[in-house]
C-alpha cells in the first residue's frame, strides 16, 4: 500500500485498525483474550495499546502467516491449556461483526476437532489467466467459498497440524488448510460480505463507513 506504517496501524475513523479489531474480537463473553502476533522490535505496537477490558499479550511472529499463527498458539497452549479453543482472525479484518462471532461459535462441537471458519460462496464469474493475461478458461463456482477469518479451532490440533507443515514443502495460507492436510474437514460458514481485509487503499474509505455507521455499538 506504500503506507507510511503497516497497515494494520493505519488510522480509520479515528482509530488504529487494529484497535477496532481487538475491540471487536474481545467483546463476546465467550473470549477470554487475545496474543497478537507482531514484528520483532514492532515500533507501533505499544504507542497502539488502548484499554482493553481483556489481556492482550504480543508475541513475536514470523515471516510466514503460518509461523505467526504458530508462535502465537504455543503461548496459548502455555498459558491457557491445549484444551482449549482458539479464533485466529486477521488484523486487518476491522469490520467483523457479533453475528458472525456467534455464528462461527455455534458450528463447532466440543465433541469434534474439525472446527469451522467464516466464509462466502463464490458469486461472480471466475476465469484461470494464461499467457499475457489472457483467458485460458472459466472456472466452475460451483462449491466454491472465499475463505475469511476468524477462524475457530481448539488450540492443541491446530498446533499440531501447523508444526507439521513448518519447514515443509507446503506453504498453507490460512489455518483452515493446515487442518485440512491434517485429515480434518472444517465446516464452512457463512460470513458478511462487509468483513474485508485491508489491502488496497481504497479499502480504507470503505472501512471507515462501515466503522462509522456501526460505532455507536462498540463498547
Amino acid at each position: 500500500m506504500n503506507a507510511p506504517r503497516p497497515k494494520q496501524y493505519l488510522n480509520v475513523a479515528g482509530r488504529p485498525v487494529i484497535e477496532w479489531t481487538l475491540r471487536r474480537i474481545l467483546a463476546p463473553d465467550f473470549v477470554a483474550g487475545a496474543v497478537v502476533a507482531i514484528a520483532p522490535e514492532d515500533p507501533f505496537w505499544p504507542a497502539s495499546a488502548f484499554n482493553a477490558s481483556k489481556p492482550v499479550v504480543a508475541v513475536t511472529g514470523g515471516r510466514e502467516r503460518f509461523e505467526s499463527v504458530t508462535n502465537g498458539l504455543r503461548h496459548l497452549a502455555h498459558s491457557a491449556g491445549a484444551d482449549t479453543w482458539a479464533l485466529v482472525h486477521d488484523a486487518v479484518r476491522p469490520c467483523i461483526t457479533p453475528e458472525e462471532l456467534d455464528r462461527l461459535v455455534a458450528a463447532v462441537s466440543p465433541d469434534r476437532a474439525d472446527g469451522a471458519l467464516l466464509g462466502l460462496p463464490v458469486r461472480d464469474t471466475l476465469k484461470r489467466a494464461g499467457a499475457g493475461q489472457r483467458v485460458e478458461s472459466t472456472v466452475s463456482r460451483e462449491h466454491l467459498w472465499q475463505a475469511l477469518t476468524p477462524q475457530l479451532f481448539p488450540v492443541r490440533t491446530l498446533l499440531a497440524a501447523l508444526e507439521d507443515v513448518v519447514g515443509g514443502e507446503t506453504q498453507v495460507t490460512d489455518e483452515a488448510q493446515a487442518m485440512e492436510l491434517a485429515g480434518y474437514a472444517p465446516a464452512l460458514v457463512p460470513g458478511a460480505i462487509t468483513n474485508i481485509k485491508l489491502t488496497q487503499p481504497d479499502d480504507l474509505a470503505l472501512i471507515a463507513r462501515l466503522l462509522g455507521e456501526s460505532q455507536p455499538a462498540l463498547p
